[in-house]
This record gives structure tokens, sequence and C-alpha cells, in this order.
């Protein structure tokens, strides 16, 4: 099935250009078959064009159907037949559904609207294969404030999706805008933010139901894109498919713990974005706010259980098994060690780092730029695999630390989820990004065991030394030789490392695909995690499905190892 990856209101009407027509020209169709020119935007047109005609093919109670004339031209009779039967049906799914569900829900469109009619024109265009459909607010005023301005009220897909089933969710999507325009622009004068905007519009599938059925839904596709790319800020809008896979998640978290009003409450309010979710959440009795919620959400991205905390889990049935694949920072098993690593994060945005190995005591030191404002909240594991969830507070030079003693033995695994909340208003505008660094330090007790394990290590980094040596040697003579085989587990923040050494080469035999740098050094960075990752992904049923995990980790364990010797051997 097609998913439809973009679908966003398209606001600053003053970028909209293009010869006005007259009213009439626009007005006098009232009969099936009249042709009637639109304008258009450029950016979702699939030929780049600003005014197309259209031919009206269907008339009902609520819409009117146009479809780009030269394509409709082009179709057989027969698949003209069958498109009018799917207008009919598109039609029946609106006036039964779609128009008093999310009425009932956010309230009404502009009604009769900027041309007094009632009705609402939907037009099918031809777009850019990424698109399914748009709203634009330059339809809402008149010629004489916005001369390219269609005059009605008015949603636009994409002819790809005429017999798609994916139509009704577009026209949903699209029609949630429409309500949106005259719930804050006509009523308040105010402009919503596009971020909680698209929130409201994505989520009316599942209002209306499209998402009950998990497998092939709207749902399904955003938690995809959601686990491909899960540290997308929510509020910071490029219009991306990870945009709207984030906030789509966010918004049914809000949902399933404080209800749909939440969202209503807010359209229906004179404030915008984050402020208006606060009033939304204080007029429903909420004592948590919107950043309360926001942290809350990221701790219930790692845990997602129910039964421990109703806090951390989505309560929805096609939501229960969604869980983000932190980042893994391994920490050598013996001995003391200390590791830094410094990120960089943008305001609303999840993050989840995984620490694991290591024998001690461990402590973690935060610390990122004065003024801003993070919240750090960790989950700590204990052997048995129970969970506890602390804060770290960062003081007001934005530092702050964790200790656990017996890391290793009694507890396996810390989470750390920071995220920066300190911008609240004028997300339209692109956020920066700001940087955030933590260094995780372990003081080992060097038993007699672990001082033999050192030692067995130690030797077996030796001879791979002189196992890359000899190769390196034959390399000069012009012998081309294979990296040999890994052998050991590799990971994330080792230096100087003969093995990492051997990963790397192997890596940039695969190809600029998988390790486009091709940077051999013995240091294991962010350029080899990447390329371990993508290797990874590539070999997928092998190594990451037997594992568990839906995408690649960069870490260099079993599964790995096994394939990269597989390859290695010919086999």
């Amino acid at each position: 099935m097609k998913f439809f990856i973009k679908l966003f209101i398209v606001i600053g009407t003053v970028f909209f250009f293009g010869a006005p027509f007259g009213s009439a020209d626009i007005v006098k169709a009232a009969s099936v078959g009249d042709i009637v020119n639109f304008n258009v935007d450029k950016g979702f047109d699939a030929s780049g064009r600003t005014q197309i005609s259209a031919a009206l093919l269907q008339i009902d109670p609520k819409l009117n159907f146009y479809v780009e004339k030269p394509w409709w031209d082009l179709q057989t009779q027969a698949k003209q037949g069958e498109i009018l039967a799917d207008l009919n049906n598109l039609s029946i799914e609106f006036n039964n559904k779609i128009y008093p569900t999310l009425t009932s829900v956010f309230g009404s469109e502009w009604n009769p609207g900027i041309d007094n009619d009632p009705k609402i024109t939907v037009l099918f265009e031809p777009m850019n294969s990424t698109e399914g459909g748009y709203f634009r607010e330059a339809d809402e005023y008149d010629k004489l404030q916005l001369p390219n301005s269609n005059e009605r009220e008015m949603l636009y897909i994409s002819v790809s999706d005429i017999d798609s089933p994916d139509a009704k969710i577009i026209l949903g999507h699209e029609f949630a805008h429409l309500i949106t325009f005259n719930q804050k622009n006509k009523i308040f004068g105010v402009e919503e933010d596009t971020w909680l905007n698209e929130a409201r519009a994505d989520y009316s599938s599942t209002i209306l139901g499209y998402d009950a059925v998990y497998e092939g839904s709207n749902l399904q596709q955003r938690v995809k894109d959601f686990i491909a790319n899960p540290s997308d800020s929510i509020t910071d809008w490029a219009g991306t498919k990870y945009d709207y896979a984030s906030v789509d998640l966010f918004t049914h978290y809000l949902v399933d713990h404080y209800g749909v009003n939440v969202l209503s409450d807010s359209l229906k309010s004179k404030s915008v974005g984050i402020e208006s979710i606060n009033g939304a959440l204080l007029k429903n009795s909420v004592k948590e706010n919107f950043a309360q919620i926001f942290t809350n959400w990221t701790i219930a991205l790692a845990i997602n259980d129910c039964s421990q905390n109703a806090e951390y889990c989505y309560s929805s049935q096609n939501l229960n098994n969604l869980r983000v694949n932190p980042t893994l920072i391994f920490l050598p098993l013996a001995g003391s060690s200390s590791l830094s690593t410094t990120n960089v994060t943008k305001n609303w945005a999840g993050n989840w780092q995984k620490i694991i190995g290591g024998s001690g005591d461990l402590k973690l030191d935060f610390s990122s730029l004065a003024g801003l404002n993070f919240q750090v909240p960790y989950i700590i594991y204990d052997k048995s695999n129970n969970y506890s969830v602390k804060f770290l507070k960062p003081d007001n030079n934005e530092k702050g630390e964790i200790e656990i003693q017996d890391f290793g033995t009694e507890y396996n695994s810390l989470i750390i989820i920071p995220s920066l909340q300190t911008k609240i208003s004028g997300f339209d505008d692109s956020d920066l990004i700001y940087p955030y660094s933590f260094t995780v330090s372990i003081t080992g007790n060097d038993s007699g065991a672990d001082q033999t394990l050192i030692q067995k290590l130690l030797a077996q980094i030796d001879s791979l030394k002189a196992q890359i040596a000899k190769l390196q040697s034959q390399q000069a003579s012009g012998v081309q030789q294979s990296c040999p085989q890994i052998s050991s587990n590799l990971y994330f923040g080792m230096s100087n490392n003969s093995s990492v050494t051997c990963l790397q080469e192997f890596l940039k035999n695969q190809g600029t695909d998988i390790y486009p740098e091709g940077l051999v050094t013995g240091n294991f960075g962010n350029l080899t995690k990447q390329a371990v990752k993508k290797f990874q992904e590539k070999y997928a049923s092998d190594i990451l499905t037997p594992a568990g995990f839906l995408s690649g980790t960069g870490y260099v364990g079993q599964f790995t190892r096994n394939k990269i010797n597989q390859i290695l051997s010919g086999k």
C-alpha cells in the first residue's frame, strides 16, 4: 500500500505567486463537467505549475470533486467509471464519518466561508511522488488581499491516491487543517504552531478509526519512521516523514493518558502551541504540564510496560510493543575506565543512551551550556532486570552527576534520556542545535581473575597486531589480502586497537555504500559505528533478527562477527 509521506499545511501565503483569475471564473461552476482554472502550489505540483485547469466530476451536499482535466482525459472510459465510483464512495465516507466525527471533536470549518458556499472543493492534481495532499491558507482570503487565492474552502489531494484506500485518510487529515484555520485564524486571529496543527491532523486517522487495524495503517508507517529516527524534535518542523512520526507518536501518548479533549480544548483557545496544551491540561484538571508529559513520554519509549507504571507506557494495543533502541555505550569488562561523549540536540527531542559493561562503582558527569533547561531522567536496571526511574538535576551551570555502586554486579545497565526543554514558542522558525556532554567513569576492582582476563586479551591483541603487520607487508608488496577474522567484540570508544583496524579494513572493502569515508585508524569512532550499522542492516536477517533488533546498533557482537567471518572465509 502506498503511504503519504508529506501532508502539511502551507503557511506564509506570501510565498504563492501567480496571475489572478477573476472571481466569476471560480464561482460560476455549478454543473458536472464545468472547467475551472485553479491556482496551485508549485512546490507540490508534479510539474511545478502554479495554475491548472480541472473538471468538476461530482457534486454532493458537502463536497465538489474536481480532477485535473489533462490527467482525466488520458484515462480510459472504463477507468473513468471506476474513478467516479471511488469518488462516490469517498463522498459517502466524508458525509457519514469524516465530517460529523471531526467536527464533533474539533469544531466546524468556516461555513459558508469565503465564497458563501457550504460546499468544500476537493481538487485532485498530479503531485510529487512523496506528497499526498495539502491545504492552502491563501484560499481563505479574497483576491484583493492575496491575488492567487481560489476564494473557497479547498483541499488538494494527489491523483495517485484517487482510487486508493489512503484517500479517506488524506481527506480527513486536510479537513482537520481546514477546521484549524477557522478555530484559530478566523475566531481568534492567531496562527497555530505548525507542529501542533500537524499533530491534530495526523491523529485524525486514529479518531476516525482508520488505525484500528494496525497492519498497513498510517500509524504503522509512523512507527516505522519513528524507529528509524527517534530523536527527531516534535516541534522543529521541516515537513519530513520523521517530523510526522515523532509528533504523531507523542500525540498518541498524550491522548492515551489525558484524553482527546486536550487536543480539542487546545484548538478552541486563543493560545497556540505548548501554551494552549498547558491551558487545556489545566482545564481538564490534569496536574502534569506539557514538559512533564514530554519527559514521561521519553521514559515510556524506553520502558513501555503498563504492568509496572501506567505513566511509562502506551495503553493503545497497537503501540504496547513500541520501544526505542538506545545508542549503546560499552565499558570494558574489567578494570577502571573512562569514556566521554558529546552530542547535539534540539528542543523537545528525545535522546536515549544505554551504558552496559564495566564492573565497579560508576559515575556519570553530565554538562551542557549554562542557561539551558535540560531534563535528564535515567533508568537503572538491576541483575534481575527490575528497573527504577530517577532524575539527574542539573545545577545553574547545567551540570550534574549520577553515582551507582556495584555496577556490573548488582546493576546491569543504565539508560540516560536527556531532553532540552528551553524553547516554548516561536517554532515556525528553524531551531538551533545545542550540545550536551557526559563522561562515564568506572572504578573497577582488578582481581586476580580480572588480571588473568586482561592478560589473555592483551595477548590476543598482540597476535592480531602481528597478523595486521603481515597483511600490511603483503599489501606493500602488491599482494591483496583480506582482513583476518574478527575474534572479539568491538564497540564505540575503543582506540589504537588492531582489531578495530581489521574491522575498518573489512568495512572499507564492502564499498562506499557501507563505509564511504574508508578511514582505517584503529579508533572506533562515529564513522565506524555508522558503517557497522549499515552493514548490520544490510544483513539484518543474519545479524539483527536473531538478536531481536529492528535497526543496527553499531556494536560488533557475536552475530555481527559471525557474518563478517562468513564473508571473509568466502562461504
